[in-house]
């Protein structure tokens, strides 16, 4: 990632930090004002980009792994009514079955 880019982005954090809308006049501003030199067309990138967003959200799910996985895994589980561990088990089978068909590679 570019100094442009980072520059960007820890001012998209400090905005979200201090509970302000992030739009493109406004990390523009924090950029010029570290002295940073960007072209205008990021601003506008990461401010669509980050619109509506919640970036403590986004970034709290990177520090733990799978966090967000499981509840969905968890909730598909629940909704297909346990299906899920007798799909796995008929295709357990059907890999068995592959393995013993009578003739090896080199028969």
């Amino acid at each position: 990632m570019s100094t442009a880019e980072l520059a960007v982005v820890y001012a998209a954090l400090i905005l979200q930090d201090g509970a302000v809308e992030i739009t493109a006049d406004k990390l523009q501003a924090l950029v010029k004002a570290a002295g940073v030199t960007v072209e205008p067309v990021w601003f506008n990138i990461f401010a669509k980009a980050l619109e509506g967003q919640d970036l403590k959200e986004l970034l709290g799910g990177l520090s733990q792994p799978g966090a967000s996985a499981a509840p969905a895994g968890g909730a598909a589980g629940a909704a297909a009514g346990g299906d899920a561990p007798a799909e796995e088990a008929k295709e357990e089978e059907a890999e068995e079955s592959d393995d013993d068909m009578g003739f090896g590679l080199f028969d």
